[in-house]
């Protein structure tokens, strides 16, 4: 199973939207930092995951990040920002 997934960051208010194999690794490099010239690695704050979604081939769930990446894609994910 591939899991796309929404990250935000609540200081800087932005979002990223990224797929894995291993859900719990990624979200471990990413707030680490382990990724030095990556999107989330720019901006302090936490990053926490506000959306997942399954998929059960790695063509399926890039399909889908692309969807979520798009204006609409984004919006959808909007929805799951916490107030």
């Amino acid at each position: 199973m591939y899991t796309v997934y929404a990250l935000y960051n609540s200081t800087h208010r932005k979002i990223y939207i990224g797929q894995t194999k291993d859900m719990g690794d990624r979200l471990e490099l990413h707030l680490k930092k382990f990724f030095k010239n990556s999107y989330t690695a720019r901006f302090s704050g936490e990053w926490m995951v506000i959306y997942t979604e399954q998929a059960a081939d790695r063509e399926a769930v890039i399909r889908r990040e692309k969807q979520l990446k798009s204006y609409r894609g984004r919006e959808f994910v909007r929805k799951y920002i916490p107030r």
